[in-house]
Protein backbone atom coordinates (compact mmCIF):
# COMPACT_ATOMS: atom_id res chain seq x y z
CA UNK A 1 0.00 0.00 0.00
CA UNK A 2 2.69 2.13 0.73
CA UNK A 3 4.08 1.50 -2.80
CA UNK A 4 1.09 2.61 -4.14
CA UNK A 5 0.98 5.94 -2.53
CA UNK A 6 4.64 6.70 -3.43
CA UNK A 7 2.85 6.34 -7.27
CA UNK A 8 0.98 8.38 -7.16
CA UNK A 9 1.81 11.75 -8.82
CA UNK A 10 1.90 15.44 -7.47
CA UNK A 11 -0.76 16.20 -9.76
CA UNK A 12 -3.01 13.26 -8.36
CA UNK A 13 -2.31 14.22 -4.98
CA UNK A 14 -3.40 17.65 -5.65
CA UNK A 15 -6.75 17.23 -7.54
CA UNK A 16 -7.46 14.35 -4.77
CA UNK A 17 -7.11 17.06 -1.82
CA UNK A 18 -9.02 19.44 -4.11
CA UNK A 19 -11.89 17.02 -4.82
CA UNK A 20 -12.10 15.97 -0.83
CA UNK A 21 -12.38 19.92 -0.33
CA UNK A 22 -14.78 20.26 -2.14
CA UNK A 23 -17.09 16.91 -0.66
CA UNK A 24 -16.56 18.27 2.60
CA UNK A 25 -17.93 21.61 1.47
CA UNK A 26 -20.59 20.27 0.26
CA UNK A 27 -21.34 18.32 2.97
CA UNK A 28 -22.14 21.67 5.23
CA UNK A 29 -25.37 22.12 4.36
CA UNK A 30 -26.18 18.41 5.31
CA UNK A 31 -24.30 18.61 9.10
CA UNK A 32 -25.96 21.83 9.88
CA UNK A 33 -29.30 20.60 8.62
CA UNK A 34 -29.25 17.65 11.51
CA UNK A 35 -27.00 19.99 14.17
CA UNK A 36 -29.79 22.96 13.67
CA UNK A 37 -32.70 20.02 14.50
CA UNK A 38 -31.31 19.67 18.13
CA UNK A 39 -30.38 23.15 18.90
CA UNK A 40 -32.37 25.26 21.83
CA UNK A 41 -33.82 28.32 21.12
CA UNK A 42 -30.60 30.41 22.32
CA UNK A 43 -28.49 28.62 19.58
CA UNK A 44 -30.76 28.98 16.84
CA UNK A 45 -30.35 32.89 17.15
CA UNK A 46 -26.99 33.15 17.88
CA UNK A 47 -24.74 35.51 15.60
CA UNK A 48 -22.82 34.45 13.73
CA UNK A 49 -24.71 31.15 13.06
CA UNK A 50 -22.87 27.85 14.31
CA UNK A 51 -22.40 24.95 12.62
CA UNK A 52 -22.23 21.96 15.23
CA UNK A 53 -24.80 22.12 18.00
CA UNK A 54 -23.51 22.65 21.64
CA UNK A 55 -26.56 21.54 24.28
CA UNK A 56 -28.54 19.46 21.93
CA UNK A 57 -32.08 18.81 22.72
CA UNK A 58 -35.40 17.57 21.35
CA UNK A 59 -37.23 20.32 22.60
CA UNK A 60 -37.76 21.48 18.99
CA UNK A 61 -39.88 17.71 17.98
CA UNK A 62 -41.34 17.96 21.52
CA UNK A 63 -42.77 21.39 20.03
CA UNK A 64 -43.67 19.83 16.67
CA UNK A 65 -46.09 17.22 18.32
CA UNK A 66 -47.53 18.50 20.79
CA UNK A 67 -48.82 21.79 18.08
CA UNK A 68 -50.11 19.03 15.69
CA UNK A 69 -51.58 17.38 18.51
CA UNK A 70 -53.33 20.51 19.81
CA UNK A 71 -54.76 21.44 16.24
CA UNK A 72 -57.54 20.46 14.15
CA UNK A 73 -55.34 17.73 12.06
CA UNK A 74 -52.79 15.70 13.75
CA UNK A 75 -49.04 15.75 11.94
CA UNK A 76 -49.58 11.93 11.23
CA UNK A 77 -52.24 12.79 9.17
CA UNK A 78 -50.25 15.14 7.07
CA UNK A 79 -47.58 12.55 6.91
CA UNK A 80 -49.85 9.86 5.58
CA UNK A 81 -51.17 11.53 2.78
CA UNK A 82 -47.49 12.65 1.43
CA UNK A 83 -46.06 9.06 2.16
CA UNK A 84 -49.29 7.79 -0.13
CA UNK A 85 -49.36 10.51 -2.57
CA UNK A 86 -45.19 10.21 -2.95
CA UNK A 87 -45.50 6.43 -2.98
CA UNK A 88 -48.55 6.10 -5.66
CA UNK A 89 -47.07 9.18 -7.30
CA UNK A 90 -43.50 7.53 -8.30
CA UNK A 91 -44.45 3.96 -8.82
CA UNK A 92 -47.50 5.20 -11.62
CA UNK A 93 -44.66 7.42 -13.44
CA UNK A 94 -42.56 4.48 -13.29
CA UNK A 95 -44.83 2.61 -14.98
CA UNK A 96 -46.15 5.10 -17.35
CA UNK A 97 -42.66 6.41 -18.49
CA UNK A 98 -41.02 2.56 -18.71
CA UNK A 99 -44.01 1.96 -21.09
CA UNK A 100 -43.76 4.81 -23.41
CA UNK A 101 -40.46 4.90 -23.43
CA UNK A 102 -40.10 1.34 -24.73
CA UNK A 103 -42.85 2.12 -27.53
CA UNK A 104 -41.06 4.78 -28.82
CA UNK A 105 -37.69 3.44 -28.62
CA UNK A 106 -38.35 -0.20 -30.26
CA UNK A 107 -41.94 0.30 -31.98
CA UNK A 108 -42.98 1.67 -35.22
CA UNK A 109 -46.30 3.55 -35.56
CA UNK A 110 -47.77 6.51 -37.43
CA UNK A 111 -46.75 9.92 -35.83
CA UNK A 112 -44.08 8.71 -33.85
CA UNK A 113 -41.93 11.77 -34.85
CA UNK A 114 -44.39 14.28 -33.53
CA UNK A 115 -45.31 12.42 -30.35
CA UNK A 116 -41.46 12.73 -29.54
CA UNK A 117 -41.30 16.23 -30.97
CA UNK A 118 -44.45 17.32 -28.52
CA UNK A 119 -42.27 15.48 -25.39
CA UNK A 120 -39.17 17.81 -26.01
CA UNK A 121 -41.49 20.91 -26.60
CA UNK A 122 -43.01 19.95 -23.00
CA UNK A 123 -39.66 19.86 -21.75
CA UNK A 124 -39.41 23.32 -22.35
CA UNK A 125 -42.22 24.47 -20.26
CA UNK A 126 -41.62 25.56 -16.52
CA UNK A 127 -43.81 24.34 -14.11
CA UNK A 128 -45.91 28.07 -13.47
CA UNK A 129 -46.68 28.07 -16.97
CA UNK A 130 -49.08 24.94 -17.11
CA UNK A 131 -50.55 25.21 -13.40
CA UNK A 132 -53.85 26.82 -14.99
CA UNK A 133 -54.08 24.33 -17.39
CA UNK A 134 -53.58 21.70 -15.04
CA UNK A 135 -55.71 23.35 -12.21
CA UNK A 136 -58.72 23.31 -14.94
CA UNK A 137 -58.46 19.90 -16.26
CA UNK A 138 -58.47 18.69 -12.46
CA UNK A 139 -61.41 20.94 -11.74
CA UNK A 140 -63.63 19.84 -15.29
CA UNK A 141 -62.51 16.34 -14.10
CA UNK A 142 -64.02 16.73 -10.35
CA UNK A 143 -60.99 15.82 -8.92
CA UNK A 144 -60.46 18.42 -6.23
CA UNK A 145 -60.11 17.16 -2.31
CA UNK A 146 -58.86 13.66 -3.69
CA UNK A 147 -55.96 12.16 -3.79
CA UNK A 148 -56.10 11.44 -7.46
CA UNK A 149 -55.56 15.85 -7.52
CA UNK A 150 -52.45 15.28 -6.25
CA UNK A 151 -51.02 12.31 -8.14
CA UNK A 152 -52.51 13.17 -11.80
CA UNK A 153 -50.57 16.35 -12.09
CA UNK A 154 -47.24 13.72 -11.90
CA UNK A 155 -48.25 10.74 -14.29
CA UNK A 156 -47.42 12.77 -17.23
CA UNK A 157 -43.50 13.34 -16.71
CA UNK A 158 -42.05 14.04 -19.81
CA UNK A 159 -38.20 13.97 -18.28
CA UNK A 160 -38.78 10.90 -17.29
CA UNK A 161 -40.46 9.80 -20.30
CA UNK A 162 -37.47 10.96 -22.29
CA UNK A 163 -34.74 9.82 -19.93
CA UNK A 164 -36.48 5.96 -20.68
CA UNK A 165 -36.67 6.46 -24.15
CA UNK A 166 -32.62 7.34 -24.19
CA UNK A 167 -31.70 4.36 -21.73
CA UNK A 168 -34.00 1.78 -23.97
CA UNK A 169 -32.83 2.96 -27.23
CA UNK A 170 -29.27 1.35 -25.86
CA UNK A 171 -31.05 -2.21 -26.09
CA UNK A 172 -29.82 -4.49 -28.82
CA UNK A 173 -32.64 -4.92 -31.20
CA UNK A 174 -31.09 -8.30 -31.63
CA UNK A 175 -31.87 -9.13 -28.03
CA UNK A 176 -35.51 -8.05 -28.42
CA UNK A 177 -35.73 -9.85 -32.10
CA UNK A 178 -34.46 -13.13 -30.47
CA UNK A 179 -36.95 -13.07 -27.81
CA UNK A 180 -39.28 -12.67 -30.07
CA UNK A 181 -38.48 -15.36 -31.97
CA UNK A 182 -38.13 -17.17 -29.39
CA UNK A 183 -42.22 -16.70 -28.72
CA UNK A 184 -41.95 -13.77 -26.21
CA UNK A 185 -44.83 -11.59 -26.65
CA UNK A 186 -44.19 -7.64 -25.80
CA UNK A 187 -45.99 -7.96 -22.34
CA UNK A 188 -42.86 -10.44 -21.23
CA UNK A 189 -40.13 -8.56 -23.41
CA UNK A 190 -41.00 -5.53 -21.62
CA UNK A 191 -41.18 -7.18 -18.18
CA UNK A 192 -38.89 -9.58 -17.96
CA UNK A 193 -35.30 -7.86 -20.13
CA UNK A 194 -36.37 -4.28 -20.58
CA UNK A 195 -37.17 -3.46 -17.11
CA UNK A 196 -34.10 -5.37 -15.60
CA UNK A 197 -31.97 -3.90 -18.01
CA UNK A 198 -33.38 -0.17 -17.08
CA UNK A 199 -33.07 -0.68 -13.66
CA UNK A 200 -30.27 2.24 -13.47
CA UNK A 201 -33.02 4.56 -15.61
CA UNK A 202 -35.55 3.29 -13.07
CA UNK A 203 -33.70 4.25 -10.22
CA UNK A 204 -33.10 8.03 -11.72
CA UNK A 205 -36.58 8.97 -12.21
CA UNK A 206 -37.74 7.42 -8.76
CA UNK A 207 -35.74 9.43 -7.16
CA UNK A 208 -36.57 12.92 -8.81
CA UNK A 209 -40.21 12.29 -9.08
CA UNK A 210 -40.20 11.22 -5.47
CA UNK A 211 -38.01 14.69 -4.82
CA UNK A 212 -40.69 16.59 -6.50
CA UNK A 213 -43.80 14.82 -5.16
CA UNK A 214 -42.65 15.15 -1.58
CA UNK A 215 -41.52 18.31 -1.62
CA UNK A 216 -44.47 19.96 -4.06
CA UNK A 217 -46.68 22.20 -2.68
CA UNK A 218 -48.55 23.19 -5.45
CA UNK A 219 -51.08 20.65 -5.67
CA UNK A 220 -52.20 21.17 -1.49
CA UNK A 221 -52.71 24.91 -2.20
CA UNK A 222 -54.95 24.43 -5.44
CA UNK A 223 -56.57 21.34 -5.14
CA UNK A 224 -57.95 20.84 -2.22
CA UNK A 225 -59.85 22.71 0.36
CA UNK A 226 -60.13 20.20 3.11
CA UNK A 227 -57.42 20.45 5.65
CA UNK A 228 -57.65 16.24 6.10
CA UNK A 229 -56.29 16.43 2.10
CA UNK A 230 -53.02 17.87 2.22
CA UNK A 231 -49.88 16.92 2.49
CA UNK A 232 -46.66 17.68 4.97
CA UNK A 233 -44.81 20.07 2.76
CA UNK A 234 -47.60 22.54 2.95
CA UNK A 235 -47.69 22.05 6.88
CA UNK A 236 -44.26 22.81 6.74
CA UNK A 237 -44.99 25.97 4.91
CA UNK A 238 -47.64 27.46 6.29
CA UNK A 239 -45.77 26.71 9.76
CA UNK A 240 -43.86 29.83 10.27
CA UNK A 241 -47.32 31.90 9.04
CA UNK A 242 -49.60 30.13 10.99
CA UNK A 243 -47.13 30.15 14.63
CA UNK A 244 -46.17 33.28 16.34
CA UNK A 245 -43.30 33.77 18.20
CA UNK A 246 -39.69 32.29 18.31
CA UNK A 247 -41.83 28.61 18.62
CA UNK A 248 -42.10 28.76 14.69
CA UNK A 249 -38.19 28.86 14.38
CA UNK A 250 -37.56 25.50 16.47
CA UNK A 251 -40.12 23.30 14.69
CA UNK A 252 -39.19 25.09 11.37
CA UNK A 253 -35.68 23.94 12.22
CA UNK A 254 -37.19 20.11 13.41
CA UNK A 255 -40.04 20.08 10.44
CA UNK A 256 -36.91 20.51 8.28
CA UNK A 257 -34.65 17.54 8.69
CA UNK A 258 -37.84 15.72 8.80
CA UNK A 259 -38.38 16.90 5.11
CA UNK A 260 -34.77 16.45 4.43
CA UNK A 261 -34.80 12.55 5.59
CA UNK A 262 -36.60 10.67 3.31
CA UNK A 263 -34.79 12.28 -0.01
CA UNK A 264 -31.46 11.74 1.53
CA UNK A 265 -32.38 7.60 2.21
CA UNK A 266 -33.76 7.45 -0.85
CA UNK A 267 -30.56 8.88 -2.76
CA UNK A 268 -28.74 7.06 -0.52
CA UNK A 269 -30.34 3.72 -1.64
CA UNK A 270 -29.89 4.45 -5.68
CA UNK A 271 -27.30 6.61 -5.96
CA UNK A 272 -25.34 3.65 -7.39
CA UNK A 273 -28.08 3.46 -10.56
CA UNK A 274 -28.23 7.16 -10.69
CA UNK A 275 -24.29 7.02 -11.72
CA UNK A 276 -25.06 4.46 -14.05
CA UNK A 277 -27.54 6.23 -15.68
CA UNK A 278 -25.37 9.21 -16.17
CA UNK A 279 -22.67 7.15 -17.24
CA UNK A 280 -24.91 5.23 -19.89
CA UNK A 281 -26.89 8.50 -21.01
CA UNK A 282 -23.18 9.85 -22.32
CA UNK A 283 -22.41 6.59 -24.20
CA UNK A 284 -24.13 6.52 -27.70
Amino acid sequence: MLLSIRKLSFSRVVLVGFLAAVAAFMLVPIVFLFNNAFKPLNELFLFPPTIFVKHPTMRNFEQLLLHTSAGLVPATRYLFNSVLVSAVSTVSVILVSTMAGYVLAKHRFHFKTAIMAFILIALMFAPETVAIPRYLVVSSLGLKNTYLAHILPFIASPVAVFLMKQFIDQIPDSLLEAAKLDGAGDLYIFSRIVIPLTAPAVATVTIITFQAVYLDVETSTLYTTKETMKTLAFYVTSLTTNVPGVAAASMAAAVGLLMFLPNLILFLLFQRKMIETMLHSGVK
